[in-house]
């Protein structure tokens, strides 16, 4: 079972500016600030700059949604017609990230918790 999206990624081809711009934007400094992502927390919502994003197939804002079995919701959504774009793919630690893409072209993103986390 899915739970509401937690997590909006951004990809960025300037991580400095996106930076400043985010910075304005939401009044708050990073909590996250690497050269492979920057990263806000607004109202239990977590706002992420994704550098070089584009090369990593994301196209605009993504949402990411926290699920307890990625693998099984992967082919559920697959089942229910979404095009598969980045299959479950462990990113460190143990958490597992999918990425697909609904029938008009926007992307879903999946995030399972590595366990005991």
């Amino acid at each position: 079972m899915a739970t509401q999206s937690q997590v909006v990624l951004f990809p960025v081809r300037d991580v400095d500016k996106a930076k400043a711009l985010f910075t304005t934007l939401l009044g708050i400094e990073p909590h996250a600030d690497a050269p492979y992502y920057v990263g806000y927390s607004v109202n239990g919502t977590e706002i992420g700059l994704v550098p070089n994003g584009h090369d990593q197939g994301l196209n605009g804002p993504t949402p990411v949604f926290d699920v307890d079995d990625i693998v099984s919701m992967f082919a559920a959504l697959q089942a229910a017609g979404a095009q598969a774009e980045q299959e479950p793919t462990d990113v460190g630690y143990g958490t597992l990230v999918a990425r697909l893409r609904d029938g008009d072209g926007n992307a879903i993103g999946l995030r399972q918790a590595a366990t005991g986390a």
